[in-house]
């Protein structure tokens, strides 16, 4: 599993994400007219109507006349995660597995989510069909997308299974308003992930997590090897003795990284890379303080 958050890292977390998200999580932005909220907006006397709860007592006794105190409502707003749970998720050769931090990720993001009121949606993607959490908020909210990821990853060459890119075109449609919208992922999937998410930092806040493992950069010397691509089952034999077959798919991994680094940015996303080596939830809280 994930392992335990520290509650350093967690109060972290929350910090940063407000901070990054340019005060979009739930109760950081104000809605139109009055309602209930935290901030003032308006002290009036008390008209027959007024709902009593409303009666300011500092304001009654300092003019000796009844007076309701009205706030600006806050806006509660929906933050979306599109969890991949792909068979490429399901690697890990360190202290856990990719899926491991995923589900860690997901959970901390959710608590962020539903504080102060919010809700949290999630859709996950890389199996037959696109797994949808409603938005909801509360800790029911967190128990739902625990339920849902601990149905664990797809298995290795799945056919015809869905890709971050129709997770994300999904969550386009579902979130009608701005918003927070975070994508966890390998990013190793064929589908156009980064035309929609282009699409939804048009609207929304972007907070990208990838998640990788340390054997993905470099190949081991251990002999021959039958290696399986797991998000489509191809096999192919290689012998990890000859270092030019070594140092091209090291060339050749450096590339697709930095091309998905280049997608994140141009998108407006904020990128943080996690690895199942060590304390990822440190390494959140660490990757998102950064300026």
């Amino acid at each position: 599993g994930p392992g335990p958050v520290p509650a350093a890292a967690a109060r972290a977390v929350r910090l940063d994400l407000r901070r990054r998200a340019g005060g979009v999580l739930p109760g950081e932005h104000a809605g139109t007219g009055v309602g209930a909220g935290l901030e003032l907006a308006q002290l009036r006397p008390y008209v027959p109507g007024d709902d009593v709860r409303r009666l300011d007592a500092a304001a009654t006794a300092r003019t000796g006349e009844p007076h309701v105190r009205l706030e600006v409502p806050e806006r509660l707003l929906t933050t979306w995660i599109a969890v991949d749970v792909s068979a490429s998720m399901g690697f890990g050769s360190a202290a856990r597995l990719k899926s491991d931090v995923a589900e860690g990720v997901a959970d901390l993001l959710a608590g962020v989510a539903v504080r102060r009121g919010g809700r949290v949606g999630l859709v996950a993607c890389g199996t037959d069909e696109l797994r949808t959490v409603a938005p909801r908020g509360g800790r029911l909210a967190r128990v739902a997308v625990a339920r849902l990821l601990a149905d664990g990853v797809a298995t290795d060459g799945q056919r015809g299974a869905t890709t971050l890119a129709d997770a994300l075109a999904r969550v386009a449609r579902l979130a009608t308003r701005p918003g927070l919208v975070a994508a966890v992922s390998d990013f190793r999937d064929g589908g156009d992930w980064a035309r929609e998410l282009r699409r939804l930092g048009l609207r929304h806040t972007l907070v990208a997590v990838e998640v990788g493992d340390p054997r993905e950069a470099e190949l081991p010397a251990v002999g021959t090897l039958t290696l399986v691509d797991p998000e489509t089952g191809a096999q192919v034999e290689a012998d990890t003795r000859d270092r030019r077959l070594r140092r091209r798919y090291a060339e050749a991994e450096a590339r697709r990284r930095a091309e998905v680094r280049a997608q994140l940015r141009r998108a407006g996303a904020r990128h943080v890379a996690l690895s199942t080596a060590g304390d990822w939830a440190h390494a959140l809280a660490r990757e998102l303080g950064r300026r």
